[in-house]
């Protein structure tokens, strides 16, 4: 082990694991026992600048629920196993087609046919074996049904693509009295909006009405840049919202055009 600038021990990925094979620990509870004793696990290094050691033990006793493991979903899911989320609810009852192909974290031409939502557990054990996943392999219609698939959330990350279920979502959220990070897509064009329980959030935006299935990205299309860079502003605000650093988007929709390169705030 080295020591830190913030003074804190480092332990390295092969030291960790020799400790949770010594003790009998999963690789979880080894990683939320060294950061109980102010010793962070190499890989989080580069967290302490912005989140600190505490920032990323409350990242390590979260659990957030991901609805959606395709375009939006899939980046999502991945950079929050990076930060080091403790455990990730996924939900998707969809399987992976070609035109996938072009935006989806967890797509590749090994992974056609198969659902998102188990192909998404098997990458965060890749990229981060001490993350916990729960797989949902099903579509969630209605908000019981995601109040009960995703019990334990701390933070619901709303990567869908359908309206009705974005509005199921939201009212899961208030259920659940956990914050739901709304991300949507088409073309170039994103928004992200951090629903708190009690604010309108997208009732506000679509009101209490019927709503059609999709939006307009079935006409602009989804090019590959997009998701990711939506997807990123989500994992944000689930690290914001979790360790009580930074603004949170909260009735505040971020909107970001990419082929403009403009950014406007929508008052919530």
């Amino acid at each position: 082990m080295a020591g830190s600038n913030e003074g804190e021990r480092i332990i390295s990925l092969a030291n960790l694991a020799t400790v949770a094979a010594e003790f009998g620990l999963t690789r979880h509870e080894a990683e939320l026992a060294a950061l109980q004793q102010r010793v962070v696990p190499e890989r989080y290094q580069r967290n302490l600048g912005t989140i600190g050691l505490e920032g990323q033990l409350r990242l390590r006793q979260a659990t957030v629920g991901v609805v959606g493991a395709g375009g939006l979903g899939g980046w999502v899911i991945d950079g929050l196993a990076r930060m080091g989320v403790g455990q990730l609810i996924i939900a998707d009852g969809d399987a992976f087609v070609e035109s996938n192909l072009n935006r989806q974290a967890f797509c590749n031409e090994r992974t056609l046919g198969r659902l998102k939502a188990e192909v998404a557990c098997e990458a965060v054990a890749e990229i981060n074996s001490a993350v916990q996943t729960r797989e949902v392999p099903r579509y969630l219609q209605d908000s019981k049904s995601m109040c009960e698939a995703l019990a334990g959330s701390q933070v619901l990350v709303d990567a869908l693509d359908s309206l009705p279920a974005r509005l199921q979502l939201q009212l899961a959220a208030q259920e659940l009295h956990v914050p739901l990070i709304h991300g949507a897509i088409a073309g170039f064009v994103g928004q992200v909006l951090t629903i708190f329980p009690g604010d309108p959030g997208l009732i506000a935006l679509y009101g209490d009405r019927t709503v059609p299935e999709h939006g307009v990205e079935t006409q602009w299309g989804n090019p590959a840049s997009t998701p990711m860079l939506v997807a990123a502003l989500q994992v944000q605000e689930v690290v914001k919202v979790l360790t009580g650093r930074g603004q949170p988007l909260q009735r505040r929709m971020f909107l970001i055009d990419g082929e403009t390169g403009t950014v406007d705030i929508l008052e919530v």
